[in-house]
C-alpha cells in the first residue's frame, strides 16, 4: 500500500486540476493543450494505483496508446454512434473532435512522464546503498 499512495495522490490532485480546468478556462493554451498533456498522467497515476509493480515505462506507452484510441474513436464521432450524442456528460468525458494537436499534447505528456520515470530511477539508483 505504502507503494501507491504517491500515485494515489498525485491522482487526485492531477484530477482536481483537470476539473478546475474544465470548470473555470474557456479557452487558450491552458485548457486547449495543457490539460490534454495533464490528462495523460492522471491515467497513468490512476492505472499505477492498481498495477504499481508494472513497468512504468510499459504503463506510460499503454497509456498513451489508449489516449491515442480515445482520440481517434473521436474522429469516427464514437458518442453518436453509441447513441450517447445528446448526453452532455458523455461528450466532454470521451470527446467529440478528432485533432493531430491533441495527439500531439498527449505525446508530450508522455515524454515528460518517461522522463520523470527515468530521473526519479537515476535518483533512487544514487541514494540507494
Amino acid at each position: 500500500m505504502k507503494k501507491r499512495i504517491p500515485y494515489i495522490t498525485g491522482f487526485f490532485l492531477l484530477l482536481i486540476v483537470e476539473v478546475l480546468i474544465a470548470i473555470f478556462i474557456s479557452g487558450g493554451f491552458i485548457r486547449n493543450y495543457f490539460g490534454d498533456v495533464i490528462v495523460v498522467w492522471v491515467v497513468y497515476c490512476f492505472v499505477k494505483i492498481f498495477h504499481v509493480e508494472q513497468n512504468s515505462y510499459i504503463t506510460a506507452l499503454g497509456v498513451m496508446i489508449f489516449a491515442y484510441l480515445v482520440e481517434f474513436l473521436q474522429y469516427i464521432h464514437i458518442v453518436d454512434i453509441l447513441g450517447l450524442g445528446n448526453i452532455k456528460f458523455f461528450r466532454v468525458l470521451i470527446g467529440t473532435s478528432f485533432s493531430v494537436i491533441d495527439l500531439l499534447c498527449y505525446s508530450a505528456g508522455t515524454l515528460v512522464t518517461v522522463i520523470i520515470i527515468f530521473l526519479k530511477s537515476k535518483i533512487k539508483k544514487h541514494f540507494t546503498p
